[in-house]
């Protein structure tokens, strides 16, 4: 089932609960208005479902019924950036009382249509790099919301992937310079690197067309493996990824799960599904009349590590006991 995008209230027979509702999460029978941004495609078969899910769980928990006391006016750009600016003008337009920005793409865009409406990020990683706000603990404007930035992330990936790959001397980054937060990660990504005995090679990409040419420069480079950062666009080709680097018998750390189940040897990063969910409670502070500006953006506490044992066994990679032990999932 595919939804429209254009002009969409939502009915997605999505299951909420009916029920008694916590006084605190009612006013007089109001009706709250949420607006859904997002460049993933919507419906069951489309990217944003599963986020999608996770954050209504976090509303049915915090007992919000859409139709009884909520309503979501959902957009998604399907796929297409260049839409989301229009979108979030719609939102606006429709008087939304909170938005609620999935990702990086979907935040500037908000952002660029409104300075009043309260804006919650479901995920994004570096907030204050990118402008969104003043600090994490006090944003001092319209925007808060979750951070799949940890500040380690990059250090355990690499310690991760040493101890998985021994012969790890030289890795290779991969990035994009149009995403904001991945030259922070190239730094986080070199001062691990560093302190870990390791030469960090950092390969820039900003499209999929450029993708077997950095591959190439890899080759040339002499890399023992790669790193692939978080980020918009590199996820949407992690599949990709995954089959030039199979190809090339090198092995892979990814940052999205999605990686890994792709055919990458590796996965760590932050476990956003749970950030998707816990984005439900700043709606529900802002609802009940939190400032924004006041509430303080979340870092990461939960991470997952994949661990592709069929990727291993086709590079010859023996995972050690250790790692598999701490392996919250492993694809055989």
């Amino acid at each position: 089932m595919r939804l429209r995008t254009i002009g969409l209230i939502s009915t997605l027979a999505l299951g909420l609960l009916a029920g008694p509702l916590p006084a605190e999460a009612q006013k007089a029978g109001k009706v709250y208005r949420i607006g859904y941004l997002t460049p993933w495609p919507l419906g069951r078969d489309g990217g944003s479902w599963p986020r999608i899910e996770a954050f209504l769980q976090g509303l049915r928990d915090l007992g919000y019924v859409e139709g009884r006391n909520i309503t979501i006016t959902y957009r998604s750009s399907d796929n297409r950036n260049d839409r989301l600016p229009e979108l979030a003008e719609e939102l606006v337009r429709q008087k939304v009382d909170v938005i609620v920005a999935c990702c990086q793409p979907a935040v500037d865009a908000a952002r660029k249509a409104t300075r009043t409406i309260p804006i919650v990020v479901q995920v994004t990683g570096d907030f204050v790099g990118q402008g969104l706000v003043k600090s994490l603990r006090r944003p001092g404007g319209n925007v808060t919301g979750l951070s799949a930035m940890g500040s380690d992330l990059a250090g355990k990936q690499l310690e991760l992937f040493k101890k998985v790959v021994p012969r790890l001397s030289r890795v290779a980054v991969l990035w994009n310079p149009a995403n904001r937060d991945h030259p922070l990660g190239v730094q986080q990504a070199e001062e691990a690197a560093r302190a870990l005995g390791l030469r960090l090679v950092a390969i820039d990409v900003r499209s999929a067309t450029e993708l077997p040419g950095a591959f190439r420069r890899m080759a040339a480079e002499g890399v023992d493996g790669a790193v692939v950062q978080r980020g918009w666009m590199l996820r949407l080709n992690e599949p990709r990824i995954a089959e030039l680097a199979g190809q090339a018998a090198l092995p892979t750390m990814f940052g999205h799960r999605d990686g890994a189940e792709a055919g990458g040897l590796m996965a760590y990063g932050t476990d956003t599904l749970v950030l998707y969910r816990r984005s439900a409670s700043y709606v529900d502070k802002i609802l009940k009349g939190a400032n924004p500006a006041e509430l303080p953006v979340e870092r990461p506490t939960t991470f997952y590590l994949i661990i592709n044992l069929k990727t291993a066994k086709a590079l010859g990679i023996t995972i050690p006991p250790n790692v598999l032990y701490q392996a919250t999932k492993v694809i055989k």
